[in-house]
């Protein structure tokens, strides 16, 4: 009795805990990695296997579909904006520091005036679109630069608003529907940002090449 007792403090404890900027990371990476591995099957692309990312975070399954199914719903609203990224940023996927400083500029730019969960779901959804377009275009090595860049701006600019709102596990408070109908404000505004920070992430690259 008082061994169940303390596994259950415990169990308290833990998932009660605020999480730390090391599993922030390694969440948004994994979470990363499920989106690209999506989109790479929608597109009719193998790569890899699901269970060689397997992670033993309690509640990566639910954040992982519910960020599935916001980026569904980002992309359904403007499918054009989200493919071809790197041909909209005027990249080529072979050099890693082009895909590198493509990927952290645009991130600058949608988080420059502050941080909601609709512009992390824009984040992962252009994540996405530029692995298809790594791996169509025979880079698929890429794939790994581009999960590494989401965990590196998730830790220099992302981790302390997670913290405040308790993880990852507060984007599953976004779903209020699940109608085909359902349409949020913020992937409104998070598209209409999009369409100025593509623009404005072209000028950034092109300045500085």
């Amino acid at each position: 009795m008082e061994m169940l007792r303390r596994s259950s403090v415990f169990a308290a404890e833990v998932f009660d805990r605020s999480p730390t900027d090391k599993e922030l990371v390694s969440q948004a990476k994994a979470l990363c990695r499920d989106y690209i591995q999506s989109r790479l099957g929608r597109a009719g692309i193998g790569w890899y296997k699901s269970e060689q990312f397997a992670s033993s975070w309690g509640t990566h399954s639910d954040v992982s579909t519910v960020l599935l199914w916001l980026g569904d719903e980002l992309e359904y609203l403007r499918p054009s904006v989200y493919r071809n990224v790197a041909r909209q940023l005027n990249i080529t996927v072979a050099s890693e520091n082009a895909v590198t400083d493509a990927f952290l500029a645009v991130a600058a730019d949608i988080f420059s005036t502050g941080v909601t969960w609709g512009k992390v779901v824009s984040l992962y959804a252009v994540a996405g679109s530029l692995a298809v377009d790594c791996v169509r275009h025979g880079h698929p090595a890429m794939v790994h630069t581009i999960v590494d860049c989401m965990g590196e701006f998730v830790r220099k600019s992302l981790s302390t608003w997670l913290k405040r709102r308790g993880g990852w596990v507060d984007l599953t408070k976004c779903v209020v529907s699940t109608e085909v109908g359902f349409r949020s404000h913020w992937l409104v505004l998070s598209l209409c940002t999009f369409g100025h920070y593509v623009k404005a992430a072209v000028l950034y690259l092109l300045r500085d090449q």
